[in-house]
């Protein structure tokens, strides 16, 4: 049985993550600067995608760029952040809203970064792939498949040479681990011992390239067996299974005992990128949808009397008051001043 306030906070922040990510959803949707000619909302012409990049989001508090959703993947991150303390660090990917909420990042300055604000957690300069935020151990994101995991090693490092028992958590995607920095990393951290996590969030679909034509072997986590470490394939629909995978792994790491390999079976409920129209196969992702971690968790709660339904309801309507706030919050926020950001960078 797990504690009851523990499977609160996770649902509360499983929450926060979902119904942060749909709101980015609409911000995101380009069908109305599109041609009128062009269906469903799809770029069909260099001169549409030319129309999208350009127009200016700012001015209506909408956000430009890239911008990739977790919703269907909130468990995890929530699962392993749920073990680590303030003090332990998480380098995070293109896809980081999930893990920087997860971690503790404030909503109203998640979405001021999100939209180039002056009072975003980097100052408006890092947007969606790179939420910076070291006052709550986020490394940041990072637009390059498979960055994050070297740069995880770092602090970890540097909780083994001070005699610290920080961890450090790399995040990354299926397609990260065919880059090379996977396996040099998991290598180093191997030889050194480095109090590190290596959590793959194997949603099937690296952009457009189904996992089925990129990999020989059924888990990713086997591959942790070449560098001597631990390896688990773990339900990443199922936030206390993540919770109890990351748990031993945080456990061990902290005692000295080295890395983990921990491979979340998920999915992605969205396209690859904001501005696509959809999951690359509908019908999987149907039958994804069908364990959606959240209901997952609230069939858990209710079945174990830890909330009522009205408790659950309650938790969902504080959360949509949350990214209310931190959407007028966000576009009432200034833009960076450029002479700032000039000092900045030079």
């Amino acid at each position: 049985m797990h504690d009851a306030a523990l499977m609160k906070g996770m649902l509360l922040r499983m929450y926060r993550i979902r119904f942060f990510e749909e709101r980015l959803k609409q911000f995101y949707d380009y069908r109305g600067f599109f041609a009128p000619t062009t269906a469903e909302g799809e770029a069909r012409s260099a001169d549409d995608l030319l129309t999208c990049v350009s127009y200016e989001f700012a001015s209506d508090g909408m956000i430009g760029g890239a911008v990739h959703l977790s919703i269907g993947q909130e468990a995890v991150p929530v699962g392993v952040c749920s073990t680590l303390r303030d003090t332990d660090w998480v380098a995070s990917t293109h896809r980081g809203h999930g893990h920087a909420i997860a971690k503790g990042a404030d909503l109203k300055r998640t979405l001021a970064e999100l939209m180039g604000r002056e009072t975003g957690h980097s100052r408006g300069c890092g947007g969606s792939m790179h939420i910076f935020a070291p006052e709550i151990g986020l490394l940041g994101g990072n637009g390059i498949v498979g960055a994050g995991m070297p740069i995880a090693l770092g602090p970890a490092f540097a909780a083994k040479y001070r005699g610290e028992d920080g961890v450090s958590v790399a995040f990354f995607g299926d397609g990260a681990a065919n880059q090379g920095t996977f396996n040099e990393s998991l290598n180093l951290a191997a030889i050194w011992k480095l109090p590190v996590l290596f959590v793959c969030e194997n949603n099937l679909w690296a952009n457009a390239t189904p996992y089925g034509i990129a990999f020989h072997t059924h888990d990713i986590a086997d591959r942790a067996s070449g560098y001597g470490i631990p390896g688990m394939a773990v339900d990443g629909q199922d936030v206390l299974a993540m919770y109890d995978a990351a748990k031993t792994a945080v456990d061990r790491a902290r005692a000295g005992d080295g890395p983990t390999l921990i491979e979340a079976k998920t999915y992605r409920f969205e396209g690859h990128c904001g501005a696509s129209s959809g999951h690359q196969d509908p019908e999987t992702c149907a039958e994804w949808m069908k364990r959606d971690p959240i209901r997952l968790l609230e069939e858990r709660v209710l079945a174990d009397g830890v909330m009522s339904l009205q408790d659950v309801q309650d938790v969902q309507d504080g959360v949509k008051r949350e990214v209310d706030d931190a959407e007028e919050y966000a576009k009432a926020s200034p833009l960076p001043d450029p002479v700032c950001l000039d000092a900045l960078a030079g």
